[in-house]
């Protein structure tokens, strides 16, 4: 399908306008304000260490049932042919809790977890239900690419969009009308929700559910639970999938440990958090075109060489950011994460599309959300452990902490290694048996 012929397709765009609507959540509140808001205004009484360690639990928690819940939740959708409702159920979750967050008052930190939780649980669950019903509105395979790259490059246009608007009334609250700078953070929470909702409405309105008569929803349960039995025995059967689905697990979870600690890290070096907001800005607003590029070329070289090149880049960051020493260094990092950080999680999710049957996407990609829940375990652990042995054999904090962030290049160099044993020929023999 040719791009001007997708840009006709009035359900492609509401699909990828999705990526648009909930990527506020995932830059305003997970990566951006939150964190900092929770321990200055709503864990302010703790000690930091306290307060990080509240937030961790937190994000452990909402990632704990979501992963245990998505191949559930996917078997189910696929068993009732509900994928756009469920959809609609999680956004609704979601976006309300993040409203929710603007009537949290100062020192209650036990609903500000409360409520970001939900927020998680409303933002990851409704992804297990966007990413499968790519297969649906999307009737080539050849065009997975393209628009799942499509998506993520909306992802972070909008994501990024509002998150500057969000900053821009942070730092000047009184031009904007708000009392105080917690006010304008809080009102950013608000904007969130509504963004989420209003941008998520269009998918609903261009795309609809099956009907499937005669199934009561007790039943379409007990068969949802059947089915993510049998799906897990098929999966452990096919070679493709399964070599697949650990390659994918070793390299995404570089991905998402870089994404998470890179604050943590700028501040550990040294770093102010002006410098790490800029490069934040820095990573959404280029990460738009280049996650279409990363795309587009995918269709000319194949998505599986484009996968490899991004993990060789993801390499070479992790090995320049060990070694740099000033905040331009810090942007330049920033400026090869913005190249290839959308592409890879588009590639992996239109790539996996392919080698899936369509008419099970939904619980399968249940599985491919459950291991992105599981993703960021070990990295942190080998973050934590090489920190502590550089820490005793070199005596310096500082080195340490660079030595650690080295060590995730042995997660991309296992996941390309994985990577390479997925045989697509196999793939096709897998879904005709299927």
């Amino acid at each position: 399908m040719m791009m001007k012929n997708i840009l006709k397709n009035k359900q492609i765009i509401s699909w990828m306008f999705y990526d648009w609507a909930n990527s506020a959540f995932a830059t305003t509140i997970m990566a951006g304000f939150f964190p900092i808001f929770f321990k200055a205004y709503w864990s302010a009484s703790d000690q930091v260490n306290i307060s990080t360690a509240k937030l961790a639990f937190a994000n452990s928690f909402a990632g704990i049932i979501v992963a245990f819940s998505a191949p559930i939740l996917g078997a189910i959708a696929d068993k009732s042919g509900n994928k756009v409702k469920f959809l609609l159920f999680f956004t609704l979750i979601g976006a309300i809790a993040c409203i929710s967050m603007f009537f949290i008052s100062e020192g209650d930190w036990q609903n500000a977890i409360f409520f970001y939780v939900l927020a998680s649980l409303g933002f990851f669950s409704s992804n297990i239900f966007y990413d499968s019903m790519l297969t649906d509105v999307v009737k080539s395979e050849r065009d997975y690419d393209k628009v799942s790259a499509g998506g993520f490059s909306l992802g972070y246009l909008g994501g990024g969009l509002l998150f500057a608007i969000n900053v821009w009334w942070t730092l000047n609250p009184s031009f904007f009308g708000f009392a105080s700078k917690s006010s304008a953070v809080r009102a950013s929470f608000i904007s969130v929700g509504i963004w989420w909702i209003i941008f998520a409405l269009p998918l609903f309105f261009t795309t609809s559910s099956k009907k499937i008569k005669n199934i009561s929803t007790t039943k379409i349960i007990k068969s949802g639970f059947k089915q993510i039995v049998h799906t897990f025995k098929e999966i452990k059967h096919l070679k493709t999938v399964f070599t697949f689905l650990i390659a994918y697990w070793l390299y995404i979870d570089g991905v998402d440990t870089i994404i998470r600690m890179a604050v943590d890290y700028g501040l550990s070096i040294g770093f102010s958090q002006v410098d790490l907001i800029t490069a934040l800005l820095m990573i959404q607003f280029l990460g738009f075109p280049f996650t279409y590029i990363i795309g587009f070329l995918a269709d000319k070289t194949g998505r599986r060489k484009m996968i490899y090149y991004t993990i060789m880049v993801y390499i070479f960051i992790c090995i320049w950011a060990s070694f740099i020493h000033n905040k331009y260094e810090f942007y330049g990092i920033a400026l090869l994460v913005s190249m290839v950080q959308g592409g890879i999680q588009a590639l992996s999710r239109s790539y996996f599309a392919g080698l899936i049957p369509p008419e099970k996407s939904a619980e399968y990609f249940g599985f491919y959300n459950m291991l992105g829940k599981f993703a960021v375990i070990i990295g942190p652990i080998l973050i934590g452990i090489t920190n502590i042995i550089a820490q005793y054999f070199v005596n310096d904090s500082l080195v340490a902490t660079r030595i650690g962030m080295l060590s995730i290049v042995l997660l991309f160099i296992g996941g390309a290694f994985m990577l390479s044993k997925v045989d697509d020929k196999q793939a096709i023999y897998d879904k005709k048996y299927l």
